[in-house]
């Protein structure tokens, strides 16, 4: 046995996607990390070990332009070109790879913290130390730093720290949210238990373990539906543990789960309502996954309200976009349905007062144990908004050790440098603007070989499909920038009729279905094939988003091509029989059916949604518009540039491409992405600087799959200018810059 002191900048307790996406960040902001987990694969709840689905922002696609980017989006990429079939044992690796490619940070696995050394008063507390025992090596090791990062889920360090917590479920006095309980009590989300099936290829018999409960008996397949296709996180719904503590009732409650799996299977093998000779157990899971716990309080408490009336924080960090998503206390043997979602219009903002503990002065909370009701916890605890969190609490912790100040007064005295940390890293950010006065492309005249102007659907002669619109409306998609004359959709008419045509405003840049009606037409149709014209003259104050809706008419139908619109059109159909001003919901308007589909459609006048500015500074995602440059379709080479009128040094080149936030990557144990490699994403680009007149080759990328590209010269150059020439892309029709940054030596 040895008893051995770290010391880093920064200590992160707690090894799932929370912990890893803080210690990532945090080393990449310069720290001297130290990541301790007390499992032997990190990843949390989303490891070998549980399986769940990693679910977030794109709510299985319900939002739109919704996923996350950063460590988060790196994760999804990297694995969707590595495991693109979803092999959890691949995905643990996906992730430790990513960790240990991180030269500042210091892995622990299998070390569990068990004491926290921690003084002050009750309202000014601070952590000296956290000590771990690694099983295996019998290393007893005291980790010291003076910023801490509780990713333990369930809130170990800070609750060990004395850290104020809030658990259970808050009256509805409490932060007047209108889904919490009347009266406040002890009721948490339950853990679940997983397991696998495969078809064996002969009879295979089981015979059910001691532990396994009678189904049947507990009514659990009346309320609950139960299918030999069905798998992992299908089983989401095997529930329990709710009514009691997830910790101190920990080995109960598994025992408890494993008792309802091996239920589960004896009722599909042995009850005879299944066809299940061949079927067999592959895999069951031997930890619950845990959903709630401790919640620290922080100096916001995010709230029902700030979810669904989407609030704007001047310390905003990061997005998520799941719904409020809570399930009954019973879990299992509850009659109520699994779960019940509340939906907002889109994405909401989570602020870094909500990250950092009000009474510990050096304690960081990523995860689901920030600073959220119980309600909102319902939306922030899926585990790529954790990593979102996660992300913002590492850059905050690693600039917090930097100038030896606590994450509340960093937040006071450096909020700027904070968010600039982050979207320099390309984090899950919505709505905050690029404004680094480093960056010497917001000096530069920005130009490009072509842009593309022609807002509408490709002409090409691939197949077409009508759309019906008996019984659902259609919606359009739209940027605005700089006005909208006139919008033709091409349709077909079973008789003439009168088609209802309207203009929605999205209310912010954070949605992208109808919120606010603007116009309304009537629009005479006849029979047979034609292009339905809708004139709205509309010239917003700056550009937008806007949907163009067709009410629902048995006698139309909307012609559709099987490729792909311009970046930033959506064709939407309605889920819902209405559509009431101010009361839309995200999940009211489905993009699935047509995500990759174009309505044949066209916009007057030209639009500039897609100028070569746009790569300067400004919105590094969807909002408002697309935010991006994008190149007539690609015939050569095609190129953005920047001109500066005298030279500058330049040290390094970073590129944000398009990789479609819009399409879901969540492929572990449940969706499927056909593309190994985004197709919107440059695949083969050099970087050329212009001195003298003449053109130097800096840097050339064959096969690039990534959307975040920096590159740091050997040498600096001097150069007046600097362009992104594109020489292929991995699929799409346009060449697509995102960002387009440009720093001196040393930044």
């Amino acid at each position: 046995m040895q008893e051995l002191t770290h010391r880093s900048d920064v200590t992160v307790v707690g090894g799932g996607l929370a912990g890893v996406a803080a210690a990532i960040s945090a080393a990449r902001n310069g720290a001297r990390v130290a990541l301790v987990n007390n499992r032997p694969v990190l990843g949390g709840n989303s490891s070998s070990e549980v399986r769940v689905w990693v679910v977030g922002g794109t709510a299985h696609g319900a939002q739109k332009f919704a996923r996350e980017t950063g460590i988060m989006g790196e994760l999804f990429l990297e694995n969707q070109w590595r495991n693109p079939e979803g092999n959890p044992i691949l995905w643990d690796h996906v992730v430790l790879d990513l960790v240990r490619a991180e030269p500042n940070l210091t892995l622990f696995l299998n070390t569990e913290v068990r004491d926290v050394d921690a003084d002050g008063p009750a309202e000014d507390r601070s952590i000296h130390s956290v000590t771990g025992w690694q099983s295996g090596s019998e290393k007893l090791i005291t980790f010291e730093s003076p910023i801490y990062v509780d990713g333990t889920g369930d809130g170990l360090v800070g609750f060990l720290a004395g850290a104020r917590f809030m658990s259970g479920r808050e009256d509805r006095a409490a932060h007047g949210e209108p889904w919490a309980p009347e009266v406040a009590d002890d009721d948490m989300l339950g853990s679940t238990i997983l397991f696998y099936t495969k078809d064996a290829g002969e009879p295979v018999r089981f015979v059910p373990p001691g532990v396994t409960k009678d189904v049947a008996a507990a009514g659990i397949p009346i309320h609950r539906h139960i299918d030999t296709a069905m798998n992992g996180c299908d089983y989401w719904w095997i529930e329990w543990g709710g009514e009691l503590d997830a910790v101190d009732d920990n080995e109960r409650i598994r025992d408890e789960l494993w008792g309802v799996v091996f239920g589960i299977w004896d009722h599909i093998k042995n009850s005879g309502a299944f066809d299940a000779d061949t079927l067999t157990l592959e895999w069951v899971g031997t930890m619950p996954g845990k959903r709630e716990y401790r919640r620290f309080v922080g100096d916001h408490v995010l709230t029902q309200q700030d979810v669904l009336d989407q609030t704007r924080f001047d310390d905003n960090i990061g997005f998520g976009g799941w719904s409020i998503d809570l399930h009954p206390p019973g879990g299992v043997y509850s009659d109520a349905a699994g779960s019940m979602h509340l939906h907002g219009p889109g994405l909401y903002e989570i602020p870094f007062r909500s990250l950092y503990s009000v009474n510990v002065s050096n304690l960081l909370m990523a995860g689901r144990d920030i600073s959220a009701s119980h309600v909102a916890f319902g939306t922030t605890r899926v585990m790529a908004t954790c990593a979102v969190t996660g992300e913002a609490a590492g850059a905050g912790a690693a600039l917090a050790a930097r100038y030896a100040v606590s994450p509340r007064t960093l937040l006071a005295e450096r909020r700027d440098e904070l968010q600039l940390a982050l979207l320099r890293q390309d984090a899950a950010i919505a709505g905050v603007p690029w404004r680094d006065a480093r960056d010497l492309a917001l000096r530069a005249e920005v130009s490009a070989s072509s842009q593309l102007r022609r807002l509408a659907a490709p002409r090409s002669a691939v197949a077409e499909e009508l759309v019906t619109l008996a019984d659902r409306d259609f919606g359009l998609l739209l940027p605005v920038d700089p006005r909208l004359d006139a919008v033709s959709i091409d349709i077909e008419a079973e008789t003439a009729t009168t088609a209802v045509v309207e203009l929605w405003g999205t209310r912010n840049g954070m949605n992208h279905v109808p919120v606010d009606v603007i116009d309304r037409l009537e629009v005479a149709v006849p029979a047979g094939r034609s292009a339905l014209r809708a004139e709205f003259a509309y010239a917003p104050d700056a550009p937008c988003s806007v949907v163009v809706v067709i009410r629902r008419d048995p006698r139309l139908a909307v012609r559709v091509a099987d490729e792909p619109p311009p970046y930033g059109v959506l064709g939407l159909l309605s889920r819902e029989p209405g559509l009431t001003t101010g009361e839309a919901q995200t999940n009211a308007w489905s993009a699935v059916e047509l995500r990759r589909r174009a309505p044949r459609f066209a916009v007057e006048p030209a639009t500039d949604a897609y100028r070569p500015s746009q790569v300067a500074g400004g919105l590094a995602r969807p909002f408002d518009g697309p935010n991006l440059w994008s190149s007539e379709p690609v015939v050569g080479e095609e190129w953005v540039r920047l001109a500066w009128p005298e030279e500058h040094e330049i040290g390094s080149v970073e590129l944000v491409f398009n990789d479609d936030v819009d399409e879901d990557l969540v492929n572990l144990h449940h969706h499927r992405t056909p593309f190994l490699v985004m197709p919107e994403l440059v695949r083969d680009y050099r970087v050329e600087a212009e001195s003298a007149g003449e053109w130097h080759p800096l840097v050339r990328i064959e096969g690039n799959r990534l959307r975040r590209r920096v590159h740091r010269l050997e040498e600096p150059v001097h150069a007046s200018g600097l362009r992104v020439v594109v020489e292929a892309t991995n699929g799409a029709a346009t060449a697509m810059i995102v960002a387009l940054r440009v720093f001196a030596p040393g930044v």
